[in-house]
Formats: C-alpha cells, structure tokens, sequence
C-alpha cells in the first residue's frame, strides 16, 4: 500500500512516517503469467475506499480491488490517500472532497483520473469505477478501459457515454439499468463480503429505512407505512435533501416510534439490519442497484421494495421479501413477513450476490477483453440481453 508523495514517489500507507519508497516504473514489466493481470481500478474520491458510512462506489471499488489481489493479480488502486488496501494505492487527494472542505471536487478529479491514466501503460487493463469522466481519456492510450455504469444521474451524461461507446467495455450492475443506446460487454451485480453481515435468525421489532435520505428514496413513505403497520421505524442515513428532511421526516422524529440514527458505520448498520423485521425501500425511482437491500438480505432480513429498476432483478417476491405498488400493500407486506423465512434470505445472498462472484466475474471479463476476445458491443446493444457469466462460485484464482 502506498501514497503518492513528491515527485512521484509512493509510500507506504503504514509507514507514512518512515522513508519513502520508490515504486515509479520507468519501464512496464514483462507479465510472467498472462493469467496474472496487472490491474489500474479508479476509484470515486467523494469518500475514502472503503467509505467509513456512505459511499457504494467506494465499497464496490474496494471490495473489487481486495478479490482481484487475493486471486493474485497485480493490483494498483487510485483513490484518497486516507484509503485502506492491501492492492499498491496512488493517490492525489489526501481525503474525500465530501469529507474534507478544502478537497476541491473538480480540480482533485482531474489530478486522480490524470494519474491513473498517465501510467496507463503498467495496466493490461484498466476497470473504471468512477464515472463518465475517466472515457474521455480512453482513446488516448492503448490500455483497455472497462467502465462500470453506476447508473445514469441524468440524461445530461449520456452523451459522453455515447461517444465512446466503441471502446467503453460497459458493465452494467443490473440488466434493468441497461441503456438501449449502448452496447454492454457484461451484467455483473454487486457483490458483499458475507463476514461483514451477522445472519440473525430472530429480529427485534422494528421497521428499518436505510439510505439517502431524499425523495427518491421513500423516507416518508417508510414513515406512513411503519405508522399505519403499528411498529417502530429506525431510520439511518446520511441526509442528501436537507429541505426534504426539514419538512417531511423530522417532524416526526420522536413521535410513534420514530426515531434518527445518523448516518451510520459497518457495525451499528449490520446490527440495525440484522434486529429489523424488514427493510423499507419504497423507492421512486429505478434504482441501478441497491446495496443495503442485498445488505439487509445478508442478515436475514427480507425487504419490502416497489418494484422499479433492479429490485426485481435482486428481491425474490414471496421468498425474500414482497415487491409492493404502494403504501397499502407495503402495510400488508409487513403483516406477512413472518411468513418467510429469514434463512432463504441469507442463502440467497450466499448464492448470488457474494465478493467472490462478483470479482470471479470481474476477473474473467478482464482476462477475455486482454486476451482480445470478442467484443460484447454489437452482440448485446439495443438487446438487453445479459451477457454476465452467471457464476455462482469464485474459481479464477490465477
């Protein structure tokens, strides 16, 4: 691990107060086996990787980047310098601009992206976890760059995808997410560390929202649902419409079992979700993936969804959760709960939704597009059609 200090040099991020180490390449390094990659992931820098509370791109990026070393490739992460790895860190922005003030967002992107491109060469490939930004460097070196879609924040990027379209190797997270315009080279679901997610078989009483809080995610649906249901709601979160918050949760802070837990860290969220009777996750929009669902499923907590974006794709209605149209049938959802058991949950997750597949499917996506395999672009524009390997087993280990 290291951080990038003067003139290029790289430290060790747990001997930052010792001598630095010279890691610059002058020249790239022969691979000794082609099944051993040498791999560049860009992280977001909103957070630090992995994020201490909030920060999905970050915890993909980091869960990504620990799997492909254990497999044994070579990996280099770009991200904060505060950032925990046991791949070679690089890093321009010693914090995440949304954690530190004096971290300004547009120039520190472009010193992060530029650094990761400027050693395109020492990478067989590149996976960019960051954003549409990182593509408008992809035809200025030879590296292939695969990009993962985070979903589209507006039609407003989509041009930028568009115009690399011929050389993106697009991931999607979900089929759901999915753009007709494009050409995808996979469907590769998030996957979660199953250790980090304590199954308990018998939950609390409470009703659990986890998330932004913001309109699209249904804060105050969770509200009336967890009302009219007749149980506690703990909410937790970071709050992203402040106005939101103001006007339509806080008011009932305190009132009919309504309680704020903040924004909260890896362990106070798995006990939440691992007491909670169910998630709430009554979203207005379609959602690419969906993190703390597959969370939630992980403690054995079923999840009540509306059914938009990916949460058919993740939750199994009648067995691991209930998909709903609106705050009536949320309210019969809950009184059904109990039907369903909380171990199916759990295997579910276990079957589908694990690190290991998600970076077993990474690693063979990655060693296909060096190896100058077929494009998936002309198969699978406009189709829709998946293209993800579907493994269910982690077996690529170099």
């Amino acid at each position: 691990m290291g951080v990038r200090g003067p003139a290029g040099v790289v430290r060790s991020s747990t001997e930052l107060g010792g001598d630095p180490i010279d890691l610059t390449r002058t020249s790239t390094p022969p691979i000794p086996e082609r099944t051993c990659l040498r791999i560049g992931i860009i992280a977001s820098i909103a957070h630090r990787t992995p994020p201490r509370g909030y920060g999905p791109w970050e915890q993909v990026a980091s869960t990504l980047a620990e799997g492909l070393v254990a497999l044994g490739h070579d990996v280099t992460l770009f991200a904060t310098a505060d950032s925990i790895t046991s791949a070679r860190l690089h890093a321009e922005a010693l914090h995440g601009y949304e954690e530190d003030p004096g971290v300004d967002a547009k120039v520190y992107e472009g010193l992060h992206i530029a650094a990761a491109f400027e050693r395109a060469g020492e990478f067989d490939v590149i996976s960019n976890q960051f954003d549409f930004l990182p593509l408008t460097y992809s035809r200025l070196v030879s590296t292939p760059v695969v990009t993962t879609i985070h979903g589209f924040s507006s039609a407003a990027i989509l041009p930028v995808y568009r115009e690399y379209d011929d050389v993106g190797h697009y991931v999607a997270i979900s089929d759901a997410d999915r753009h007709p315009d494009l050409g995808y080279e996979a469907t590769i679901h998030h996957g979660i560390e199953l250790s980090g997610f304590t199954y308990r078989p018998d939950p609390g009483e409470h009703l659990l929202f986890l998330g932004r809080i913001h309109p699209d995610k249904g804060t105050h649906l969770a509200i009336e649902v967890a009302r009219r249901a007749g149980l506690p709601l703990v909410i937790a979160g970071i709050v992203q419409d402040k106005a939101y918050f103001r006007d339509l949760v806080q008011p009932h802070l305190g009132r009919s079992g309504v309680t704020y837990a903040g924004p909260v860290g890896p362990a106070e969220r798995d006990a939440l979700l691992g007491r909670a009777v169910a998630l709430l996750h009554l979203i207005g929009f379609a959602e690419p993936f969906g993190l703390s669902v597959v969370e939630a499923l992980a403690t054995g907590t079923p999840v009540i969804a509306r059914p938009l974006g990916s949460m058919p794709e993740i939750v199994r209605h009648g067995r691991t959760g209930f998909l709903v149209d609106d705050i009536a049938g949320a309210v019969d959802a809950v009184g059904r709960i109990g039907s369903l058991s909380r171990q199916d949950c759990r295997d579910d997750v276990d079957a589908r939704f694990t690190a290991e597949r998600m970076v077993a499917d990474y690693a063979e996506l990655f060693s296909r597009i060096v190896a100058g395999g077929p494009s998936a672009a002309n198969r699978s524009r406009r189709s829709g059609t998946s293209t993800t390997a579907n493994r269910t087993e982690a077996s690529l280990a170099p």
